[in-house]
This record gives C-alpha cells, structure tokens and sequence, in this order.
C-alpha cells in the first residue's frame, strides 16, 4: 500500500450509506457556503457565543478549523480517488465536524442563561436562535457522520 497513489473508493456498504453520504455532504456544503458569505462576522460570532471566557484568537483558531473541517470532509463523503491516508483523513474531518458542533452548542445551551442571538451553525447571515434546534441539528449531523464512516469505511478487504 502506497499512500501518496489515489485509490478509487471501495463500494458502500450499502445504497443507503451512500445516500446518507451524499445528504451529509450537501448539509456541509450549505454550511460552509453560509459561513463563508461572512466569515469576517463569523469568528465574532463564535467568540460571543461559545468563547465569553476566552481570547479572540481561540474563537479564530475555531471557526478557522470548523471551515477547514467542513471542505475536507468532502472528499471522504463524495467517494473521490484519494490516498489511503487522505481518505482516513477526509473521514475524521467528517466526524470532527459534528462532534464540535455538537460540544460547541450543548455547552452554549448549558451555560448561557440569556438569550444568544444565531448559534452560527448557517453562519452570521441565517440566524438560528433556538438552543434546542441547534442541538437536534447538531445530534442530526453527527448520526449523519457516523453512518456515512461505517458505510464508507475505507478499511474494508477488498
């Protein structure tokens, strides 16, 4: 196995998992389309809502690794020849993506008692104001994640 050659990807476990893949994919996609609009208001708006307690470069070096997360997500979800490594890679991000939208909203709802504005799961431009929408979205992304990894697993015998 040589890891800088790109491989096709192995067939789904199933046409479901594929399907799931594809969803997940466009999901991240309207995402990261609606974080990038404004991403000069994004990072502001994860520093307000998620960071109160720490420095402004903290909620940069989130916001900056939630938009690189969400593009190399992609590869892994699309099924795009790619290197072993790259595949494993583009499947973490896919699991990282939701895994920290799901910590960054549980704890915002856990912790405010006010009232934030827009969770920022669609950016500063669409707000999303309900704590329990944000949630169920974020839960939403990661069963998306985790059957889009096992129906893609890249691991498996040929």
């Amino acid at each position: 196995m040589v890891f800088a050659t790109a491989e096709k990807a192995q067939n789904p476990h199933s046409n479901v998992a594929k399907i799931i893949a594809w969803v997940y994919a466009a999901l991240l996609v309207i995402m990261l389309v609606a974080q990038l609009i404004a991403y000069e208001d994004f990072t502001p708006l994860i520093s307000a809502n998620y960071l109160a307690t720490s420095p402004y470069g903290g909620a940069a070096a989130i916001s900056g690794l939630l938009v690189f997360a969400e593009v190399f997500a992609l590869p892994f979800l699309l099924r795009m020849a790619l290197s072993p490594l790259m595949r494993w890679f583009s499947m973490v991000c896919g699991l990282a993506v939701a895994g920290i939208w799901l910590k960054l909203t549980i704890g915002a709802v856990v912790s405010k008692n006010h009232f934030i504005d827009n969770y920022g799961l669609l950016g500063s431009k669409v707000p999303l104001h309900s704590g329990t929408v944000a949630i169920m979205i974020s839960l939403v992304l990661l069963v998306l994640a985790i059957w889009s990894a096992w129906g893609l697993w890249p691991a498996r015998k040929k």
